[in-house]
């Protein structure tokens, strides 16, 4: 029989596309990612200062001047902290023997973190899918698929919070947990040794201390992976000894209490408040993930980003409900499986015409995340070489307290309003009130009525005074009037008609 015409052989069906076209449409993934890489390098060499970096700034500085009691990061008391983790005690110890300051270490943890989550992200998602452009789209889904308001908070992968807290504890936590159920992806598919299983153990303890909100989510995650897997009865004994090993590290890690945080979560829920608002606005393009959830779970109604999201989806309704809304963090849990889930899609095994009418709606919509964040830009050229369009969606960084480096050294005390008190001691200084929610501080509420009855109009000269002697303070940091006491001095200026004083007596 004589072979039929290529013509028509492909009568009635799609031509399949030329080699060139799919190595273009496999490329362009990643040369997107390429560019948001380098953005974000170039970020950390500025390295904006916004939200909590002057905590983790003044947690390296602890560690670095004492690695084994460095007290309360921000406060002169000698009290734990959360904070003190075991990658920050890595920074401190870096901090320590490299003498280099805190904002070089910062930016070395920024390029550490980054690395693991563009490595983790990459490794988990060659769990979920063979393409080789599978990892770079899912990357881009996972900074862009959000909505069309700015939402900025450590934990959460948009863009735009990538880029400001790139350096936090939090991207840390991010890439561990990605890697985390990786491995124990490959884990659960073939048997595996019992030191394999306690690592994963150990592994989820060290994010859990890292970053106890992306603990949560990386638990959510690995619980999923689990369900998922359906492992036999005799892999359960390893999955329990590795679960027990991790509480065991969480136990015995020396410089906080971990289980003495779930009684105190209770302060952050009016912190918390604000992951509910603006809801739709903030998070709406990932209902196209949603729906790519939905076709995931008929074909598989054990799908792991289907239980995955399940999950997280839960937790935060039941924090909504309840009024705990700091337990909002776990939104995460919700988006990621969301966000992955179409682009895999997009390489799925259906029908070509199928995947390509997903691949130009998670294009539409990637095109709307990239513009609504367009304003990361700023923080490498500045605002004023934007265009106004742009700068429109920039959030300006905080401007640092450096200029009272060359009068204030490090453990002196300075009294300051509220907002200072998150940036002063990232300089080696501590504040009389602590400008961070502090769980094992028992005078936070006192340090913190101190503080506004010093700046309250009607005190008495008397009774400033005393406050400053009770709580040795050596500065006062003011800019909203001026100060007119005689035992003030001025010293310095800064920004804003801000003044340095110095306590004379």
């Amino acid at each position: 029989m004589r072979a039929a015409p290529p013509e028509a052989r492909s009568a009635g069906r799609p031509a399949s596309l030329p080699p060139v076209v799919r190595v273009k449409r496999s490329a362009a993934p990643r040369a997107a990612v390429a560019l948001l890489l380098v953005l974000l390098l170039l970020v950390i060499v500025r390295l904006p200062w916004a939200g909590d970096l002057g905590m983790h700034a003044a947690t390296v500085e602890r560690l670095r001047h004492g690695l084994l009691h460095p007290g309360n990061p921000l406060v002169a008391a000698d009290t734990p902290s959360p904070y003190y983790s075991p990658w920050m005690l890595l920074l401190g110890c870096v901090a320590r023997a490299g003498g280099w300051s805190v904002f070089i270490v910062l930016r070395l943890a920024a390029l550490a973190g980054l690395a693991l989550l563009v490595t983790g992200v990459r490794r988990y998602v060659r769990t979920l899918s063979p393409h080789p452009a599978a990892p770079a789209l899912a990357a881009l889904s996972l900074v862009l698929l959000w909505g069309t308001v700015l939402i900025n908070w450590s934990g959460f992968l948009s863009l735009n919070s990538l880029a400001l807290t790139v350096s936090y504890p939090s991207v840390f936590a991010l890439g561990l947990s990605f890697h985390l159920w990786a491995w124990l992806s490959r884990t659960l598919r073939a048997p595996a040794g019992w030191e394999v299983w306690l690592g994963t153990g150990v592994l989820w303890a060290v994010i859990l201390l890292c970053h106890q909100f992306t603990g949560v989510v990386a638990t959510l995650g690995a619980l999923a992976t689990v369900v998922a897997a359906r492992p036999p009865r005799a892999w359960w004994p390893r999955i329990a000894a590795a679960a027990g090993l991790g509480l065991l590290v969480l136990w015995l890690w020396p410089y906080y209490d971990f289980f003495a945080l779930f009684s105190a979560g209770d302060g952050l829920a009016s912190v918390h408040r604000a992951l509910y608002t603006d809801f739709a606005g903030r998070y709406w393009l990932a209902l196209l993930g949603v729906a790519a959830l939905v076709l995931r779970y008929r074909r598989d109604r054990r799908d792991p980003l289907v239980i995955f999201c399940a999950l997280g989806a839960l937790v935060c309704a039941a924090g909504f409900v309840s009024g705990h809304y700091s337990w909002g963090r776990a939104l995460p849990a919700a988006l990621v499986p969301a966000q992955l889930a179409i682009a895999l899609e997009v390489f799925g095994g259906g029908r070509r015409t199928v995947r390509l009418r997903w691949a130009w709606a998670l294009a539409a919509a990637l095109a709307v995340g990239a513009w609504t964040q367009a304003g990361v830009a700023g923080y490498v050229v500045g605002r004023d070489a934007l265009p106004p369009v742009l700068a429109a969606r920039y959030t300006p960084p905080w401007t640092g307290y450096h200029w009272i480096t060359p009068h204030v050294r490090y453990g002196d005390v300075v009294m300051a309003r509220d907002f200072p008190s998150r940036l002063v001691p990232a300089y080696g200084a501590y504040t009389v009130a602590p400008g961070y929610p502090e769980f094992f501080l028992p005078d936070a509420a006192r340090r913190e009525r101190a503080a506004a009855r010093y700046f309250a109009r009607g005190t008495p000269r008397g009774a400033r005074r005393d406050i400053l002697r009770t709580y040795r303070v050596r500065w006062v940091l003011d800019g909203r009037r001026p100060q007119r006491d005689p035992g003030l001095r001025p010293v310095a200026g800064g920004p804003g008609g801000q003044v340095l004083y110095a306590v004379t007596r």
